[in-house]
């Protein structure tokens, strides 16, 4: 079953996070350190297996100002896509 914003395929991405096997804090504190790579306005794609991840980087999204575009989930895994502010 699928969850999705957007369409994730129609979106572009400047860097892929591999976050998958990683719990709580560790998949957000691994996309703030990518997202410090990226220019503003670029995307950042992150998969994760963490079930509370869709909650965490919604938080995150909304602390930070950085657009969460959109979340899907499929097979056990999570796909987020963030734009820098």
């Amino acid at each position: 079953m699928s969850d999705t914003i957007l369409d994730t395929d129609t979106i572009l991405f400047q860097l892929d996070l591999d976050a998958r096997g990683l719990n709580c804090p560790l998949p957000i504190l691994k996309a703030k350190k990518a997202l410090a790579e990226l220019a503003s306005g670029e995307v950042l794609r992150i998969t994760a297996t963490d079930t509370g991840s869709v909650r965490d980087f919604q938080a995150f999204a909304k602390q930070t100002g950085n657009a969460l575009l959109s979340h899907s989930h499929s097979n056990g895994e999570f796909v987020f896509l963030m734009r820098r502010k």
